[in-house]
């Protein structure tokens, strides 16, 4: 498996999906979508949790 491909396809996927979290709970008014500032952070500052603990995709 190429965990290069995952690694820069993941930061992006962190974004758009913080993005759309944030989105969703600003039409919606529900505050639990505000947690997508989590996945939007780490997309940014290239930091994946998940890859940290599976050690698969590992951030250099």
């Amino acid at each position: 498996m190429n965990y290069d491909k995952i690694r820069k396809n993941c930061r992006v996927i962190r974004i758009i999906v913080g993005l759309t979290l944030i989105a969703v709970g600003l039409f919606t008014g529900n505050a639990w979508f505000y947690l997508g500032v989590i996945p939007l952070i780490a997309g940014i500052v290239n930091f994946c949790p998940l890859c940290i603990i599976t050690k698969k995709c590992s951030i250099k």
